[in-house]
């Protein structure tokens, strides 16, 4: 297909660059958009409430000025860098923000958020950390306290009736993504690891509505492409928190090496599970949050206190991945005081070790600064699996 007649090399690219354009044409037309930092947002209800969820962005590119005159300089890079575009206006079209209890960094710093920017709305969504019953329960009414308050900021009740829609409209999207992720199989992939990346970055700047079409016209361009736009390489994947800017992909992809899988924050572990569809639609969500998304600061017990049936039932999506997209090697990128993570990169090993999946361990700072150290101990891991 035509470069120029590319729907990623066009419009996603275009909405890539200038981040949250959608958003500020939609804030003219009269939108209410409501930013978020982590998956654990239920985005359905911001959707229920007929407001725009905006993901907001760091930008490693961008030096963290002012935003470390107000947070300590240990909180984790990533939100100092959100946290640091918006004191700079990068999203002065936000109404308000949604911070959940993901990690201490974004904890601790939803009182700075709150008092040094002026959203006319901000919410901060309490997430159990232990998966039981009791904790379906309470984030429940957590849940349920979200749509009230946003309810009331938006001046209408958010029914359950606009929430099952949402999750309808939700779970759609997550489908198209996976259909995104299945061109990743082919022996070249037909997608490259930067495009998807772009492609589900822009997605979360958009209406889930408009996201759906946008995924659609992806899907069809990917399905006429000819050719592949990568040569064969090592399948590498890639594990961590939030990677939402494309460099370290492009970095690996410009060295022979094919980004074919992920279990990121903004790749699979947010755009793949799906909430259940019927029933009480805040219990679906309540399930969906808390035990669907498979984060670190999620503790599931050990009842039987087996160290490989706990390491499967912690990572068991990374080796369920490396077999779907045939990987060759991992990278393990964690940023430095992500101490959910951190705490967790010697399990991660030792599963790694356990099904035989060569890795790589990279601790870094959000920022292209660090690109040269990487690209050579990421080119000795290739050449170390080739």
């Amino acid at each position: 297909m035509n470069a120029k007649n590319s729907i990623i090399s066009s419009k996603v690219e275009t909405y890539y660059q200038d981040y949250g354009a959608r958003a500020k044409e939609l804030k003219a037309q009269g939108k209410t958009i409501i930013g978020w930092v982590c998956s654990f947002v239920p985005l359905e209800i911001i959707t229920a409430a007929g407001c725009v969820p905006f993901r907001i962005r760091g930008d490693v590119r961008e030096p963290i000025t002012k935003g470390d005159n107000l947070l300590e300089p240990i909180v984790c890079p990533f939100i100092r860098s959100c946290f640091d575009l918006s004191v700079k206006g990068r999203y002065d079209f936000l109404d308000g923000i949604a911070i959940p209890h993901a990690c201490d960094s974004m904890t601790r710093s939803y009182s700075t958020w709150t008092y040094s920017l002026d959203f006319p709305y901000s919410h901060f969504i309490n997430i159990p950390s232990v998966v039981k019953e009791s904790s379906f329960e309470f984030f429940k009414g957590v849940l349920n306290t979200f749509r009230q308050t946003l309810g009331e900021f938006v001046g209408k009740p958010i029914t359950d009736g606009a929430i099952a829609e949402a999750i309808k409209l939700h779970n759609e999207n997550r489908d198209k993504a996976k259909a995104l992720y299945e061109f990743k199989k082919a022996d070249p992939p037909v997608i490259s690891g930067v495009e998807l990346s772009k492609v589900l970055t822009v997605g979360s700047s958009l209406p889930v509505t408009e996201a759906n079409l946008l995924f659609d016209e992806v899907i069809e361009e990917l399905k006429n492409r000819k050719e592949s736009p990568r040569k064969k390489g090592p399948r590498i994947m890639i594990d961590g928190a939030c990677l939402d800017n494309m460099e370290l992909i492009k970095l690996i992809e410009d060295m022979g090496a094919n980004v074919v899988a992920d279990t990121l924050c903004n790749g699979t572990r947010d755009a793949l599970p799906h909430a259940d569809a019927g029933g009480d639609p805040l219990d679906a969500l309540a399930h969906r949050y808390l035990d669907k998304v498979n984060c670190p600061k999620t503790y599931r017990d050990n009842k039987e206190l087996d160290l490989q049936k706990d390491l499967e039932a912690r990572f068991g999506d990374i080796g369920f991945f490396a077999r779907e997209f045939k990987v060759d090697g991992s990278i393990l990128y964690v940023y430095k005081y992500c101490d959910p993570f951190g705490f967790e990169v010697p399990a991660r090993k030792a599963y790694y070790n356990s099904i035989n999946i060569p890795h790589l361990y990279l601790e870094d700072e959000y920022t292209t600064g660090t690109i040269g150290q990487l690209k050579t101990r990421i080119q000795a891991f290739l050449e170390m699996i080739a």
